[in-house]
């Protein structure tokens, strides 16, 4: 998927220098051949991979893991897909999922947008949550934004009929930009009414961006949509 006005790829992430600590270097080594997912095998079958059927949930960017690692332990049931690109949190999220006894979550360490398009087979999700994006808070990094209108296509499209989309942030002109994409996209409905955000759902954890947030006073916002 390419961006038709300037002819470079669409990037769901900045690349970000960052080294492994030996715990996460070992919990690499020791657990992807397990837990981890490889973007050339090409389209993801969920019910093999994960050995059973169940609700799908996709999460993008989920930082150091312990979020998902939660939510996949309060949903053992659930198949549960992440994808991150830094190499630390993918390393940290499986020490978690180890030293927790989480085995319902897989994991890609590949670029979102690539994932989307050659691993993931259209209307087969029933929810993608992505949660404290990059803000790219200066006006004039706001297009570097990852909810832009050809991105949340692309969700979109990835979606069952009736699946949700459940994003969040800490910035609340960011909060704006996210209700105005997805408001403006035909093929989601706000859950919680026109313009509305949502609370916060009890299965989604307190994270540290979000106690980060509260700290200096930052409100955050959750907004669920569905496709329709």
């Amino acid at each position: 998927m390419t961006d038709t006005d300037s002819r470079r790829p669409i990037r769901s992430y900045v690349l970000r220098t960052g080294r492994m600590t030996p715990g996460q270097q070992r919990a690499f080594d020791q657990n992807w051949a397990h837990w981890g997912l490889e973007h050339g095998t090409g389209m993801l079958d969920f019910d093999a991979c994960f050995g059973a059927v169940g609700p799908r949930v996709l999460e993008i960017g989920f930082g150091m893991g312990q979020s998902l690692v939660a939510m996949a332990a309060a949903a053992p049931a659930t198949q549960f897909v992440g994808i991150e690109v830094h190499r630390p949190g993918v390393g940290k999220l499986l020490h978690g999922m180890a030293e927790q006894g989480v085995d319902n979550i897989r994991v890609y360490c590949h670029d979102a947008v690539e994932v989307l398009r050659d691993c993931i087979a259209p209307a087969s999700l029933d929810t993608i949550q992505i949660f404290f994006p990059d803000p790219w808070h200066k006006k004039k990094h706001n297009k570097r934004r990852l909810i832009q209108p050809l991105f949340v296509a692309q969700l979109v499209s990835r979606l069952k009929h009736g699946g949700t989309l459940h994003l969040a942030t800490d910035w609340e002109d960011y909060a704006g930009q996210m209700m105005a994409v997805l408001s403006a996209e035909s093929g989601l409905a706000n859950a919680c009414g026109e313009g509305q955000f949502a609370p916060r759902p009890e299965h989604r954890p307190l994270t540290k961006f979000e106690k980060r947030g509260e700290r200096l006073g930052h409100g955050v916002r959750d907004l669920v949509f569905r496709r329709t």
